[in-house]
């Protein structure tokens, strides 16, 4: 019996078939942090990673810094790594970057999605209102994993039906909509209003891209002002005296 629990734990920490370890550690840390499980200013150590994951210090190393890359960790010599604790103002840049990038994507949206496309488009919006609908204040967060997946899945869609590859990739680059997913988590953002998606996805399968663009605007910066808040008192919290 011993042996077969060794096995399994051996078999879990083996990577995937045509994933690297590098690529286990960057997404096994990414969702923790998108999970809630990892707040912002948590201590992230390397040595306790490896040895979950069953891996050298290198491939944690290098998961490290994309995730540093993609502004998710931070590290600081003699301190340690953290989950990053963004300022107001880089709150700010990131939301006027995502308000651009964003609004552009639901012009060229509503000017160039297909009968079927917007129709999808339609029925993503009203599901994902459903489940923010069934959203209570101490949410399971396999739930509420899930209801984030079928938001950015919603953003990306408009993206993909922009019809513009350059914009689609900015957005992905810049991480916009990974941002989002980590400031709502951290900052326990409550539920939006009750038609908040199915207005977006009304306003981006119309015939008046300047109402798309002016919608998409106003969802992007909803609740913006609570999260600057909230991230605020993880940076009063914060603490860099953190052992390897």
């Amino acid at each position: 019996m011993a042996q077969t629990a060794s096995a399994a734990r051996k078999a879990r920490r083996r990577p995937r078939s045509g994933v690297s370890l590098t690529d286990q550690a960057y997404y096994t840390l990414r969702e923790r942090i998108l999970r809630g499980s990892l707040p912002p200013g948590t201590a992230v150590s390397r040595r306790k990673v490896a040895e979950e994951l069953g891996v050298s210090f290198l491939p944690i190393s290098d998961a490290i810094l994309r995730l540093e890359r993609d502004g998710l960790l931070e590290s600081r010599s003699r301190a340690g790594t953290r989950v990053r604790v963004p300022t107001a103002d880089e709150i700010r840049g990131r939301y006027v970057v995502r308000e651009a990038l964003e609004g552009e994507s639901a012009k060229l949206c509503c000017q160039r999605a297909t009968f079927q496309q917007r129709l999808e488009l339609r029925r993503m919006g009203e599901q994902l209102d459903t489940l923010y609908a069934h959203l209570t204040d101490s949410p399971d967060p396999d739930f509420l994993y899930v209801v984030h997946q079928q938001h950015m899945t919603l953003h990306q869609q408009i993206a993909e039906c922009a019809r513009c590859p350059e914009l689609k990739e900015a957005i992905e680059k810049n991480q916009v909509l990974i941002y989002n997913w980590f400031y709502d988590v951290s900052a326990q953002r409550p539920s939006p209003p009750v038609h908040f998606h199915s207005e977006l996805a009304a306003a981006v399968t119309s015939e008046r891209p300047e109402v798309a663009d002016k919608v998409m605007r106003e969802h992007v910066r909803y609740g913006r002002d609570g999260i600057i808040e909230a991230m605020g008192n993880h940076l009063k919290a914060g603490d860099w005296r953190v052992k390897r």
